[in-house]
């Protein structure tokens, strides 16, 4: 798909050290995708860049996307809704309505798409671990089946786009 072969485009690696590397893990279950990264920076610090809008716009998305936030109400049963602009000029909207918000150790929430995506569907539950100067973020998104993970994950491009997610918001991180 278009998506994928951005992100294979725009993915450019660098050497890293452990604490900069995202990782992902696609074999414990296969009906998720789960991302997990260490960044410098307070727990406090990545809840914020993670829950305002105003920060969320400034890295979400992987390389080469920016990001529209259309509705923000973080509230259990609120929504963000968002659209991500990709380089190639397609434009992905997104609904996300949160479930659960433990302030500042775990968010869950039903991600969505609309338009040509909203066949896409699936519950993420984002945990913020306190390491001191550190923090542990985990990020599993759970797909109805296997199938549904796999199609998202080759079509979408969404192991690498997660981790160039983090990525970004690691540079946002240090940056702040």
């Amino acid at each position: 798909s278009t998506i994928s072969m951005t992100i294979s485009k725009t993915f450019k690696p660098r050497r890293k050290t452990v604490s900069e590397t995202s990782k992902s893990d696609v074999m414990s279950d296969p009906r998720k995708i789960i991302t997990m990264r260490v960044f410098d920076a307070p727990r406090e610090l990545v809840w914020n860049a993670w829950t305002d809008p105003k920060h969320l716009s400034q890295w979400w998305g992987p390389n080469g996307f920016t990001t529209t936030t259309q509705h923000f109400d973080m509230r259990v049963g609120g929504q963000w809704r968002f659209v991500m602009h990709g380089p190639d000029g397609h434009d992905y909207e997104n609904i996300m309505t949160y479930d659960e918000i433990v302030k500042p150790e775990r968010l869950a929430y039903s991600h969505g798409g609309a338009g040509d995506t909203a066949a896409i569907q699936f519950k993420v539950v984002v945990t913020f671990e306190d390491m001191g100067a550190q923090t542990r973020l985990t990020m599993h998104a759970i797909f109805p089946t296997a199938a549904e993970r796999d199609y998202v994950a080759r079509e979408h491009g969404a192991v690498e786009g997660g981790q160039q997610t983090l990525a970004r918001l690691a540079e946002f991180l240090s940056q702040h």
